[in-house]
């Protein structure tokens, strides 16, 4: 493997380098680096999560970038505010020596009049998320006339997140003569035809195969109930005393109620998503690097740019909507040469996805037994023991209070001192799982809901507009919002299908939701938006009567209604889940209570 000297980078870069304590680049950073300083050519870049994508190719920038011009030379756009931050300051430390080179990063959420004046005394490379961006191109404060390079960082995320027509304004926004750095841990459609639409015959390059998991992680799967879902997810929690891990939810409101529910039962645990604000997003950050929280919560948005080496899990508690997204959540951990277990808490109704995610990943998932309370007492019992063996005796300091400490225990052989040892650090501990039952029978499993798995709370709509429209889970979560029907409304499963779509809601809101739509009377894509009410009965079902929309709307009949997306749902279905609220251990033991016990060898919240 070369040297960074040895890739072509100039003496401060490498000095920079040093400091940070870089020694080798990575195989992304051997590829890119010489491959953008040595060729104008557009490059697509394979690389997985934790790979050293941003030095890969913010340091071939800065070899190259004017520093006596403070045209902006470089824009590099980013899916989060998190990662745009994050590149902002690697780059801020990778320039350290290079006095004239000046970074901004713009995003939401932070005072837009304050980037506006960074812009105007000028910098050569602009960090920013994509509606950040296209919101001062618009205002005319961001040029992007002289651009040399334009890199679209974690570019599958972006289009996930619904910033395709984003990403246009800026492309369109940029001159011809540009150089395109597009990166992304996976390749799909969409991203090919990005780079089939943007790109001039672009050299591709790869730090592994396409949409592959990283070697570093082993892959296991739990089945469970919904019943048993949050018992579980404290079960493996229990099972691994040194834990720190990321458990990755589908919507802010069940990042939220996990979170919540570990709090209450003891854990250190937070929440990361999207309705924090900057200054809380920073504050949980800043606990979880310093380990103070030792289980981040968090949904996929809020977690990309996330920036930890040393995670040793991270748990799906519910498989992502889109089952790329896999490698994204599974790539937060084994990083910079460290292992790590990704692991999925599965229903036998998701079970089937398993073997999707492998095919894509390309590696196989071991299936676990949820642990039994004897399993996790004799994995805590043995760390606590471990600690106590390596533990440093700091004689100097504790000599004056032994011989009464002695004179105390004197009475006791050595096998009873470590018996009462053991029985005052791990009495409550073992107490709590003495009659914890098997959770790996799943014969009276929780089905949920009407039998179907659907939300009895949540009233389910027919749209007529679908992927043929192109819409997308952002896309309607957008349309409904933009109807202003409450505040914070829950939005539940959402079913994207070929000409029409199907979303849940509170049900509580049901008629002010007919009222928005009808009211607002909006469209999409040139077509009037309609909604109906589809009643879910046991055999699929026709649609319900309470329905608005345009006369020249136009869906005509739909087919078997509920049946096109019930049992068999079409191929070309794009489904998004809502959580169910996460429920309490209590058949584990026979005490009311269900808080975690003390003396589970890791730090308590209240000792922070």
């Amino acid at each position: 493997m070369s040297t960074f000297l040895e890739l072509g980078l100039k003496e401060p870069i490498n000095k920079a380098l040093t400091d940070l304590g870089y020694e080798k680049p990575t195989v992304i950073q051997e590829k890119a680096i010489p491959q953008i300083i040595s060729s104008i050519d557009d490059l697509k870049a394979f690389a997985q999560t934790g790979t050293g994508k941003t030095a890969a190719f913010s340091l071939p920038i800065l070899q190259m970038a004017d520093e006596a011009s403070k045209n902006t030379q470089a824009i590099i756009l980013s899916p989060t505010r998190e990662l745009a931050v994050q590149i902002g300051n690697n780059i801020k430390e990778f320039s350290k020596y290079m006095p004239n080179i000046k970074v901004v990063t713009v995003y939401g959420g932070a005072n837009i009049e304050e980037q506006i004046r960074g812009l105007k005394k000028g910098a050569q490379i602009v960090v920013g998320t994509p509606g950040r961006t296209v919101d001062l191109i618009n205002r005319r404060a961001l040029k992007l006339g002289n651009i040399e390079w334009l890199v679209l960082d974690e570019a599958d995320e972006m289009l996930n997140m619904g910033f395709k027509d984003e990403l246009d304004k800026v492309l369109e926004a940029t001159p011809e003569t540009k150089q395109t750095l597009l990166f992304s841990a996976t390749f799909p459609r969409e991203v090919e035809a990005i780079a089939k639409n943007y790109m001039t015959k672009p050299v591709e390059i790869t730090s592994g195969q396409k949409n592959t998991g990283s070697d570093n992680v082993s892959h296991e799967y739990y089945l469970v109930s919904e019943r048993t879902r949050y018992q579980a997810l404290k079960r493996i929690t229990d099972l691994n005393p040194d834990i720190y891990a990321i458990i990755f939810c589908r919507t802010r409101r069940e990042t939220q109620e996990v979170a919540d529910n570990l709090i209450k039962d003891g854990y250190n645990a937070d929440a990361l998503h999207g309705e924090l604000s900057q200054a809380q997003r920073d504050s949980v950050m800043g606990k979880f690097r310093k380990k103070t929280v030792q289980i981040l919560v968090a949904t996929d948005v809020a977690a990309r740019g996330l920036d930890v080496n040393s995670l040793t899990h991270v748990i799906n508690h519910k498989l992502p909507d889109q089952i790329e997204n896999y490698t994204h959540r599974s790539g937060r951990t084994g990083r910079a040469g460290k292992t790590g277990i990704s692991i999925a808490l599965v229903s036998n109704k998701e079970k089937g996805r398993i073997g999707a995610i492998e095919r894509i990943i390309k590696k196989k998932f071991v299936h676990s037994k949820v642990p039994s309370g004897k399993e996790i007492c004799q994995n805590q019992l043995m760390h606590l023991i471990d600690k106590v063996n390596s533990i440093e005796v700091k004689q100097s300091e504790i000599e004056n209070f032994l011989p009464s400490i002695y004179e105390k225990l004197e009475g006791l052989t050595r096998e009873e001192l470590i018996q009462k040892f053991v029985s005052l650090e791990f009495n409550s501990f073992l107490s709590y799982y003495e009659n914890a039952r098997d959770l790996n029978d799943l014969s009276s499993r929780d089905t949920g809901r009407n039998g179907r798995g659907s939300n009895e709370n949540m009233t389910r709509f027919f749209i007529n507009i679908g992927r043929k429209d192109s819409l997308n889970p952002a896309k309607l979560i957008g349309l409904i919002n933009d109807q202003k029907i409450t505040n914070n409304i829950e939005i539940g499963a959402i079913d994207i299908l070929d000409t029409f779509s199907f979303f849940e809601i509170d049900k509580k809101f049901e008629e002010q939701t007919l009222s928005a739509f009808a009211d607002n009377q909006p469209e999409f894509s040139g077509r009037g938006v309609n909604i109906e009410i589809t009643k879910k009965e046991r055999g699929g079902g026709g649609r319900g009567k309470k329905s608005f929309g345009k006369k020249d709307g136009g869906f005509g009949r739909r087919r078997n209604s509920e049946k096109s997306s019930g049992g068999r749902r079409s191929e070309g279905s794009n489904r998004s889940r809502s959580s169910s609220r996460a429920g309490g251990d209590r058949p584990d033991r026979n005490s009311g209570s269900d808080r975690r016990p003390s003396g589970f060898g890791r730090k308590r919240r209240e000792r922070r």
